[in-house]
């Protein structure tokens, strides 16, 4: 949901667990976001947390006093942490540290805010943050994929650059993302208390369980040499969040993926390709599928020729190099007479009239939705964290939303394929 709407979370109590790294201090600006929606924070910090900001300043721009110490007098003598697991309507782990994500996936309680967490049935969203090689290492993914398969709703990491002057996924996602996700997750959990094996019988279930989704993404490298290429900007950042955003909603998801530097998402079956050719034959071995999700910007061409030797610039004559078209991925499986997905949809990276040339895309490609994506620098430059999508219909319909982070756009994406599929279906 956006920022501009009017008190989203007016009268929603929120648990703000605030980690130890020093994203922390984004913690503070996360306190404001949350109240100017409408929301009550009460914060809790680590002990980690408090050598980055104090209990002080959180409490001051809460409004609210600021929990630190499981072993607290006060607030133990009606056994505190208790009441803070459910004295809330959700809880929010930001910055969610590699140590704090441990704790919570192995039910380690040293301290209040690991208790707390033990102890909660609520909805929980995690927004993790550390190091790039923390993040990508095998015990944080294996920690995240328990934590996703408990019911924890996740957002972000961002990529970008590091305390360390490193580069990479780890980044805690902006306040206002985290905000998003917030409205997103308890829009799904109103009916839906707990979380995990506590919710029991009761949970709903997910709304792509039993389904196959096939998603492309990243960019294709189209060789020239043994050594130069042609390409385009994806960083696949948009596919990943979408096959990640799928997973969370039951699917079965496999991703085709062009050459990417972003992780792979939890839960989701990879094939690695490097050419449109090689995407092509990879995507119509995994078929059937009941949805297919094609983000991968494929290159429109190729070189007529593929030197087996690097070609030499000798300043004679300018390098041979004559193109000729890839294959049509989205075209081909869209007109599929036999085997076709029930819900095919296609990208479209655009940087001016969107709207009319992604109606003139799904008329030749035959798909059933066209997600334009704005890439001028007002939209959401092609690589970068944000995006601007408009959802073209083939029969006319049109939805806009406004500039979102990428994996919240992937959540959102997700909701309404399910929707649409869910009504094929009837």
């Amino acid at each position: 949901m956006s920022s501009s709407s009017a008190k989203p979370l007016a009268g929603r109590r929120v648990l703000l667990i605030v980690g130890g790294g020093i994203a922390a201090y984004k913690a503070l600006d996360l306190i404001r976001r949350l109240r100017e929606r409408g929301a009550q924070v009460r914060p809790l910090l680590t002990d980690s947390a408090q050598e980055f900001v104090t209990p002080l300043a959180a409490a001051a721009l809460a409004g609210e006093r600021a929990h630190t110490d499981l072993f607290d007098r006060e607030s133990e003598a009606d056994i505190g942490h208790i009441r803070l697991a459910r004295d809330a309507d959700a809880i929010v782990v930001a910055p969610a540290t590699a140590n704090l994500m441990a704790r919570m996936a192995t039910g380690h309680a040293p301290d209040l805010a690991s208790t707390v967490l033990l102890a909660t049935t609520l909805p929980i969203l995690i927004a993790p943050a550390m190091n790039v090689r923390m993040w990508q290492h095998p015990a944080t993914q294996r920690n995240l994929a328990t934590l996703k398969a408990d019911g924890v709703a996740v957002v972000g990491p961002n990529e970008g650059a590091m305390a360390e002057a490193e580069f990479g996924p780890g980044r805690l996602a902006e306040p206002h993302e985290i905000a998003d996700a917030l409205e997103t997750l308890l829009a799904q959990r109103a009916e839906s208390p707990g979380f995990g094996f506590l919710a029991g019988r009761d949970t709903p279930k997910k709304p792509l369980t039993g389904r196959h989704v096939l998603v492309t993404s990243g960019p294709t490298h189209e060789a020239i040499d043994p050594v130069r290429y042609l390409a385009n900007r994806s960083s696949g950042r948009q596919g990943h969040a979408v096959a990640a955003a799928a997973a969370e909603a039951g699917a079965r998801v496999t991703l085709v993926s062009g050459p990417v530097a972003v992780p792979d998402p939890a839960g989701v079956t990879v094939v690695r390709v490097e050419s449109a050719r090689e995407m092509l034959a990879a995507v119509e071995a995994v078929l059937p599928a009941d949805l297919a999700i094609f983000a991968a910007a494929v290159g429109d061409w190729r070189p007529a020729e593929t030197r087996a030797g690097k070609i030499k610039k000798d300043g004679s004559t300018p390098a041979p190099l004559q193109l000729v078209e890839n294959p049509d991925i989205l075209a081909t499986i869209a007109g599929r007479s036999e085997g076709r997905p029930a819900l095919v949809v296609g990208f479209a990276a655009e940087t001016d009239d969107v709207i009319v040339n992604a109606q003139k895309k799904i008329a030749r490609k035959g798909c059933d939705l066209i997600v334009a994506n704005d890439v001028s620098a007002e939209g959401g430059v092609m690589g970068g964290t944000e995006n601007t999508v408009h959802l073209v219909a083939r029969e006319g319909g049109i939805e806009t939303w406004p500039k979102l982070g990428k994996e919240e756009v992937g959540r959102r994406l997700v909701a309404r394929f399910a929707e649409l599929l869910t009504a094929k279906s009837r």
